[in-house]
């Protein structure tokens, strides 16, 4: 990895970080298609590595506001979900996998700026959960699932609940991959370097929660994961 492609990647984690810290998901649809576009390899163990550290201290700042039946009732989809995930991710050549990242982002991006707001009935979260797991562990993307559920929690509420959420579900998405071979010497290699990164991001979230519109803050990551999920496409289909 050459010193533009590592600042080109920790620029993308630290403002993907400073996004899920600051609204509750964002990590996968933001920084995933510039990961993919510079390093494949690091899709999904990496990014699923540096969310857990992110979550993880989210959940610390954010501990009492977390939703504990409606996290619990998740994890419940997320399991099977998971395994899901990773057999997938097993079966596919790596341009499937890079398409398939592309269109998850693009049908993220529809559906949390659609306005569709299902209600977070019991049978709605597990089921979100288990989209969460299976898109989650395929491409590190698993947040559109459970922001368009939980979308009408309040700030604190919605960073909490889904940092809990994720903070287990990933966890069990990095268990079963390493079962799976696809956690390896790059993976802890990328994330020891990227990790910094993301906690940089994290405290730039404490900015942005004081100064920043977090509509205004949400649509600029909507709009900059669609671009990159465009020169994802584009360039997979071109090199054919």
């Amino acid at each position: 990895m050459s010193v533009t492609e590592y600042c080109i990647l920790a620029v993308a984690v630290l403002l993907a970080s400073a996004l899920q810290s600051s609204i509750g998901f964002g990590i996968g649809m933001f920084a995933a298609p510039i990961v993919a576009l510079v390093d494949p390899q690091l899709i999904p163990g990496t990014l699923i590595m540096v969310a857990t550290l992110v979550t993880l201290i989210v959940v610390v700042r954010e501990r009492e506001a977390i939703d504990l039946h409606g996290t619990g009732w998740a994890l419940v989809g997320r399991v099977p979900g998971t395994i899901a995930g990773a057999l997938l991710l097993a079966a596919l050549p790596h341009r499937a996998l890079s398409l398939l990242l592309a269109g998850v982002v693009l049908g993220g991006v529809l559906l949390t700026s659609s306005g569709w707001v299902p209600a977070p009935r019991r049978r709605n979260v597990v089921a979100a959960g288990a989209a969460s797991g299976l898109l989650g562990t395929a491409t590190a993307i698993g947040g559109p699932p459970m922001a368009l559920i939980w979308q009408r929690s309040s700030g604190a509420q919605l960073r909490g609940t889904m940092g809990g959420f994720f903070l287990i579900g990933s966890l069990m998405s990095l268990v079963v991959l390493g079962i799976t071979g696809a956690v390896n010497q790059h993976t802890w290699w990328g994330f020891a370097v990227l990790a910094p990164a993301a906690i940089v991001g994290y405290l730039l979230s404490n900015v942005l929660n004081k100064h920043l519109n977090p509509a205004r803050l949400r649509w600029l990551a909507i709009g900059v994961s669609a671009a990159g999920a465009v020169v994802l496409i584009a360039r997979e289909l071109l090199s054919i």
